[in-house]
């Protein structure tokens, strides 16, 4: 074979080559495995982003200062679908220190947006609280806890009792009032007297002669 021939062939080697790489499959696109992780999302305490890394956050109080606020979760999230859409969204409690003696409680949301958790706004409970439960019920979150008496000094231990009532409304945390499920009693003239989850209304309970307006009632289908 004169070089020539040679020269054919690897010439024809390469082509084959060529056609064959250009032939394999190309590697399929890895997409990002995504995960709702409430321990991981951003939420807003008093005006400020804070972004948490596996529920911990420390960020520097001011410019060159050696204090920092540290921010963290408190207990375990509650699990629960929050602005209706059918994904279970999360409620949790943040603690926050920024070095001095306070310690400042907050109750926040994670919604669940394709799988991402969004933090909402954080709304404060109090300094130096005492926190008892956490609970969803009817869309809805619920804290309790307790805080000192009027007029008691910080160095008491918190023992009133108090309970507050969150929703999620346009994607933002607010404060509202209880909210009853269907068979579960409403209305009355408590200052915090229950609503009705939506798709229900407040009516007079079965075979009572009290005022309505005073005593309430229960939750009905509508």
């Amino acid at each position: 074979m004169n070089k020539k021939d040679i020269n054919i062939v690897l010439a024809l080697l390469l082509i084959g080559l060529g056609f064959y790489f250009f032939k394999l499959p190309k590697p399929a696109e890895v997409k990002p495995i995504l995960t709702f992780d409430p321990l991981n999302a951003t939420y807003i305490i008093d005006g400020n982003p804070v972004t948490l890394a596996n529920g911990r956050a420390e960020v520097s109080a001011a410019p060159g200062s050696a204090s920092t606020v540290q921010t963290m979760i408190f207990g375990q999230s509650m699990r629960g679908d929050l602005n209706n859409d059918g994904a279970a969204d999360a409620a949790l409690l943040l603690v926050q220190n920024s070095g001095g003696s306070g310690t400042f409680y907050y109750i926040a949301a994670a919604l669940n947006e394709g799988d991402v958790a969004k933090g909402t706004n954080a709304i404060l409970l109090g300094d130096r609280i005492a926190p008892q439960t956490l609970e969803l019920r009817n869309g809805q979150v619920i804290v309790n806890y307790a805080v000192r008496k009027p007029g008691e000094p910080m160095t008491t231990q918190p023992s009133q009792g108090v309970s507050k009532y969150f929703n999620v409304e346009n994607g933002a945390l607010v404060e509202g009032k209880p909210i009853a499920g269907v068979g579960e009693r409403c209305g009355g003239n408590m200052q915090n007297a229950p609503v009705c989850i939506t798709g229900a209304r407040c009516v007079p309970s079965e075979g009572s002669h009290l005022p309505f307006g005073d005593v309430g009632g229960v939750c009905a289908a509508n």
